[in-house]
């Protein structure tokens, strides 16, 4: 398991990585999420790695 912290807006971003936020359930600085560590999720987590924070669960 991972989570996974928006740690910068989304304001001004390309808008594949704003849909990629919003799939992870992601729409607020500060807003975390637990999931599934996968390739899925990690191919995920790596478009949008610059705005946010993962820590080990």
């Amino acid at each position: 398991m991972i989570k996974i912290t928006l740690n910068k807006s989304l304001i001004g971003r390309r808008p594949n990585q704003v849909k990629t936020a919003h799939a992870l359930g992601l729409r607020k600085i500060g807003q975390s999420v637990t999931k599934v560590e996968n390739d899925a999720i990690n191919g995920m987590v790596k478009t949008i790695g610059h705005l946010v924070i993962v820590e080990k669960e």
